[in-house]
């Protein structure tokens, strides 16, 4: 098995009209958050199902993979990687496939939100078992990468799947004032989902910080709440 049969497959299953409207909505024009990415036009099952079948080529055939010109190829080896960290046993074995992420990343290959957020969610539950996991996290969180701040916030999805909400909420004010709707939507994604964990956590954070939050932020992070109550937070925070 090798990274050329993977990028074979996958270009035989391209669309040309799914591909130039992905191009739309990833937002790859000059100027916009993706310039320059190519798709093929895959959905994300059909990159799944390829994934799949080759989810045990080695970490050098995933690492030529995540370099790829092609986004759905990029996504695949990414998607490998995530299969083989879930399946790894031994603490050395995950650390290699962690590594390889973060190459991938600070190289500049994960850059679109859909390889975040389908990927960082489960790498980052290497985290979890460092004594300090706060150093990487708010090294991605200062990134001038938008990629990196926004995996600084996914990372934490793995905290939240372990029953653990903090580090969400002290990336959350980290990223307070960031700049980008996509961080944004990230923090107010990740707080919704610690919310659903721990509803008091999550509305000791607002009462702190919503007057300050980005509305799409705040919209985000108190989907789930009754609807008066979501007026309330939205009308308090245009008041401030």
């Amino acid at each position: 098995m090798s990274a050329i049969q993977v990028v074979k497959e996958i270009q035989a299953l391209s669309n040309r009209g799914r591909a130039h409207d992905l191009q739309k909505f990833f937002q790859t024009a000059p100027g916009q958050y993706g310039e320059g990415d190519i798709f093929l036009g895959l959905t994300v099952p059909k990159v799944r199902t390829v994934a799949k079948k080759y989810r045990e080529i080695s970490l050098k055939e995933i690492e030529t993979l995540t370099r790829s010109k092609f986004h759905e190829v990029r996504l695949c080896g990414l998607v490998i990687l995530t299969l083989q960290y879930k399946s790894a046993k031994e603490r050395k074995e995950k650390k290699k496939l962690f590594d390889a992420y973060m190459k991938a990343m600070t190289a500049g290959y994960i850059n679109n939100w859909d390889l975040v957020d389908v990927t960082a969610p489960i790498i980052g539950e290497y985290l979890i078992d460092l004594d300090n996991p706060y150093v990487l996290l708010d090294q991605l969180s200062r990134s001038k990468s938008l990629w990196q701040r926004r995996v600084s916030m996914v990372f934490t999805f793995a905290f939240i799947r372990a029953g653990e909400i903090e580090p969400t909420f002290k990336m959350a004010e980290k990223l307070l004032h960031d700049k980008h709707d996509l961080i944004h939507k990230a923090v107010g994604w990740a707080m919704r989902e610690a919310g659903k964990l721990n509803g008091i956590a999550l509305r000791k954070f607002l009462t702190s910080h919503s007057h300050k939050m980005p509305r799409t932020m705040l919209r985000y992070s108190i989907e789930k709440f009754p609807e008066r109550e979501r007026k309330k937070w939205l009308l308090g925070s245009k008041n401030s």
